[in-house]
């Protein structure tokens, strides 16, 4: 049984050390934050929230939004259609 512990021991780290790698910069903290630099964050937590904002010179910014893309233009013919009627007609005469 020590032997699955060490090996979950070592899959976690491993995890770990990918999670931190992929992120390529140094994570933010509460300190980074906007709201707690001036004195408005109520929260005494050790990690940053959801409403982090990063602290910049220039004050509070909004946070980045997605690009909107317009879809192409709807085809405006069918690609089948129903026979009219006298099309039907013609194959059942």
């Amino acid at each position: 049984m020590g032997s699955n512990a060490a090996v979950v021991s070592e899959r976690s780290k491993m995890n770990k050390s990918v999670g931190t790698r992929r992120s390529g910069g140094r994570q933010p903290t509460c300190d980074d934050c906007y709201f707690r630099c001036n004195m408005l964050c109520a929260l005494s937590l050790d990690e940053p929230c959801a409403t982090f904002r990063p602290d910049h010179p220039e004050g509070l910014r909004p946070p980045r939004q997605l690009r909107f893309h317009f879809r192409q233009p709807a085809r405006t013919t069918a690609a089948w259609a129903f026979p009219t009627a006298e099309e039907q007609a013609a194959l059942h005469a």
